[in-house]
């Protein structure tokens, strides 16, 4: 059922990189017809060409392209020809579903902004992406930018260096997910008083709605985050990583008074439970260093495997730490692969952009 749910629902695709294309394969791998319209003159997606330095550099394709383009008629067009920007405007007037990134500017010169389809098609749905907030602001940004901008970047890396993006653009992918949210509103609108939508989202805005605790931490105790590698402001052990006897990394996350207790038996450190410096998560928190080197200790004689095992066990929350060879070992990252052929012959693969599953 999942992978037909939106058949018959046409979904045309004025976007790029890939906030934009996410939304698009989003909906392809639910079943609808999605055409990805894009610029001839520059040889499409500029993603086309985002290759690493071991990719193939006369395909038409790269892997990030490949990420968020499954399942998707491509038409190349140069929407200043006025018989190909026809074609294209028969494709969006004809849609349920219209995404775009274009800037508004040219959107409008084009012909293909929100108010002029609608007017042609008032069951549209136009799904607008920006970078910024204000609709108007046609200022050039790509995810990193706004890692920078909302504060993703100050906060993350280790303590007394530099900052460091994060290695997904994560940001793009928040976005997406927003404007996913708010098509499935406007169609379920649209199912219930047969109206269209113009629904609007800004990388911006989805990267502070998502600054979740941090920015609470703020806003009610004025704390300012600060870089601090993969530990928690607020939980300890949590996101500390040590290592094994075998050489091999192991992350706890412990978030439990429970988990605490289970964790100190596993490691032979119930003394640690009659100190008070370590008895609840806030002493814990402001006595971290100390913990660390304690816990340090025991993990240091015990090899990944066995202790993976003790702990999971227990009930206490740990993990290797993967690279993405070990990551696609697992049944689970497998399961979640899609295979292509794009029309010139080239086998693409991604990882589906849908996790949950409806029965």
């Amino acid at each position: 059922m999942q992978d037909t749910f939106f058949s018959g629902l046409k979904v045309v695709e004025f976007a790029s990189v890939l906030a934009g294309p996410a939304v698009g394969m989003f909906f392809a791998e639910l079943g609808a017809d999605v055409v990805k319209i894009e610029n001839k003159t520059t040889g499409g997606d500029v993603t086309r060409g985002w290759k690493l330095p071991s990719e193939n550099p006369n395909s038409s394709v790269s892997a990030y392209f490949a990420s968020v383009n499954w399942g998707k008629k491509h038409l190349l067009l140069d929407l200043n020809n006025p018989a190909e920007l026809r074609v294209a405007l028969d494709y969006a007037v004809a849609a349920d579903v219209v995404i775009s990134n274009f800037k508004p500017s040219s959107a409008r010169r084009l012909g293909v902004d929100a108010d002029t389809l609608r007017s042609k098609n008032q069951r549209l749905i136009y799904a607008q992406l920006n970078s910024f907030a204000d609709p108007e602001d046609e200022s050039p940004a790509f995810d990193v930018v706004l890692q920078a901008e909302a504060g993703f970047l100050f906060m993350n890396g280790e303590p007394n260096r530099p900052p460091v993006k994060m290695p997904v653009a994560l940001i793009d992918i928040l976005a997406a997910h927003q404007l996913k949210e708010a098509i499935l509103l406007a169609l379920l609108h649209r199912e219930r008083t047969g109206e269209g939508s113009t629904v609007k989202a800004s990388l911006l805005e989805s990267a502070l709605a998502s600054l979740a605790n941090q920015a609470s931490n703020f806003l009610m105790a004025g704390h300012i985050p600060q870089r601090m590698g993969t530990q928690h402001p607020n939980i300890a052990p949590y996101g500390d990583i040590f290592t094994c006897a075998d050489g091999q990394p192991i992350l706890l996350a412990v978030g439990t008074e429970r988990q605490f207790r289970q964790l100190c038996g596993v490691l032979g450190l119930e003394k640690l439970l009659e100190n008070p410096d370590f008895q609840t998560n806030a002493a814990r928190v402001q006595n971290r260093e100390r913990l660390f080197v304690m816990l340090e200790a025991s993990i240091s004689k015990m090899t990944l495997n066995d202790l993976m095992t003790l702990l999971k066990t227990h009930g206490v929350p740990a993990a290797r730490i993967r690279d993405m060879a070990s990551v696609f070992e697992m049944p689970e990252a497998q399961g979640m692969i899609l295979e292509e052929k794009t029309a010139e012959g080239v086998d693409t693969k991604r990882v589906k952009t849908i996790a949950f599953k409806i029965s």
